[in-house]
């Protein structure tokens, strides 16, 4: 018998009660509350759970049997036979559905083709071994925070204890918790451009964003105004331009958070995803005290599992779980219990083993492809930067990978140097984002232009058969605007 929705009768209305309950019973298989083929109460049942007598009960279903809505089954009772019409719809003016690209290149998206199927399904049967939990983990589970201090030891050079990790729900919900326990409307800056995403986080709990230049280094630590709160960086791999912040700057930045009692937000969201040479040392290792270190499977793996982690200095970890208790908000543990499945069998070993030379090989294939076109960032990740000369030029580049099937980036989207416009919160300016300590944005900066080129989402024959394309419109449109960007000048 299926479970039966909401029936109300009004014995003071001039309508009878039988009546009543038929048309009840068809609103409820009009808007789907019953559906074809679900088996009704008899007579009995439903004039005992209604409080009224068999009469009215066997009447309405006399009438809806006649009216074809429902049908008797000897010896197995009445069953919902079709569904009336609930009516046309209103009609809404909507926008036109904007297509999905055939093959994306959007920055971003994780490589799952190289996720080994077989030791995937192996680690959600081990997630779901362990008996359902009583309790919240308000820190996360314990077995998690335990793979992830090894994961942070082995692959990031991070020497972290159990106790100091916090499970998350990815980079930016954690930035958004972090956001949340900062003073009301404290000034926090951001690398500009950047992960808008993170800028709309703290935007969205009551802070002021401050928007720093990058350049070929990284955030420019003296662009920092004083007051800050905190400062929100990408130093492994700048999003999105793809420098590496060098070792002098690093311990500039965590200087300057120790001498004016900032917090630096260390987001290391592919910091995994390295090529050429050994990663420096993270600004959590260089000062644990006055950063954050912010990480994420989604990158390394994929989106699916909705986990991450922070470490973070003891009085921000236990503020965290204080909002985190005073509220009932906690990361998801079956994405925890997975990763943690995928970290003891060592099957995550092998994968990001696996995915740094297919990232490294898609690289390679991307940069030969573009021969003759510029392209900037390091050998890591899973994006890289083709400059161009302007905004202009970087949308009409987008629009012709459209018209090919082929979905393209662009910097201005990110908040870059070109974006003159007022946006969405993931593609636009912040209030405050003022580009620097006085307020002025870099003179003769504002209108380069430039495509952020994802290389991980796509499957390789997809990428092999997209490459040529956007070479080919990238070409035409360096020569349509009479030149190649100078790099050197370009950040």
């Amino acid at each position: 018998m299926s479970d039966l929705p909401p029936l109300p009768l009004d014995r003071a209305a001039p309508e009878p009660l039988a009546v009543q309950l038929a048309g009840g019973l068809r609103a409820a298989a009009a808007n789907g509350a019953l559906r074809a083929g679900d088996r009704l109460p008899s007579t009995r049942e439903l004039a005992a759970i209604l409080q009224v007598s068999r009469t009215v009960t066997a009447a309405a279903y006399d009438q809806l049997l006649a009216e074809g809505w429902v049908e008797g089954r000897v010896g197995a009772g009445t069953f919902v036979r079709a569904v009336p019409s609930p009516g046309p719809a209103p009609v809404r003016t909507v926008a036109a559905p904007v297509a999905a690209p055939r093959i994306d290149l959007r920055a971003g998206t994780p490589c799952v083709e190289v996720i080994d199927r077989a030791a995937w399904r192996r680690a959600w049967r081990a997630a779901a071994d362990p008996e359902p939990d009583l309790l919240p983990h308000y820190a996360g589970l314990p077995g998690f925070r335990a793979a992830v201090a090894e994961h942070l030891l082995r692959h990031r050079g991070l020497v972290a204890t159990p106790d100091d990790v916090l499970a998350t729900g990815g980079s930016t919900s954690a930035i958004a918790e972090l956001a949340a326990v900062l003073p009301a409307g404290a000034r926090v800056a951001v690398e500009e451009p950047g992960y808008r995403r993170a800028a709309a986080a703290l935007a969205a709990a009551g802070l002021e964003v401050v928007g720093i230049p990058v350049d070929d280094e990284g955030l420019q630590v003296a662009r920092l105004p004083a007051g800050l709160a905190a400062v929100y960086c990408t130093p492994a791999h700048q999003f999105p331009l793809g420098a590496r912040m060098p070792a002098a700057r690093r311990v500039e930045l965590v200087g300057r958070a120790r001498a004016e009692g900032a917090l630096v937000i260390e987001d290391d969201y592919d910091g995994e995803l390295r090529y050429d040479v050994a990663p420096l040392p993270l600004l959590a290792a260089l000062g644990p005290d006055v950063v954050v270190h912010v990480g994420t499977a989604s990158k390394i793996l994929t989106p699916t599992l909705g986990v991450g982690w922070l470490v973070a200095p003891p009085a921000v970890r236990e503020a965290l779980l204080d909002r985190r208790a005073r509220t009932g908000s906690r990361p998801a543990p079956a994405g925890q219990r997975v990763f943690t499945a995928l970290a003891a069998s060592g099957d995550l070993a092998r994968h990001l083993r696996r995915l740094r030379r297919e990232l490294a090989e898609r690289r390679a294939a991307l940069v030969a492809a573009l021969a003759g076109v510029p392209v900037l960032g390091d050998r890591a990740g899973a994006h890289v930067l083709v400059p161009l000369p302007d905004a202009r030029t970087a949308r009409a580049v987008q629009e012709a990978g459209a018209a090919q099937g082929i979905g393209l980036d662009t910097l201005e989207r990110h908040g870059g140097p070109d974006s003159g416009r007022d946006e969405g919160p993931d593609g636009g300016r912040e209030k405050g984002r003022d580009g620097g300590r006085d307020g002025r944005r870099d003179e003769g900066r504002q209108d380069r232009g430039g495509i952020v080129l994802g290389y991980a989402g796509p499957s390789r024959a997809d990428l092999e058969a997209a490459l040529p394309v956007v070479a080919t419109i990238l070409r035409e449109h360096l020569e349509a605007a009479r030149g190649t960007p100078d790099t050197r000048e370009w950040r």
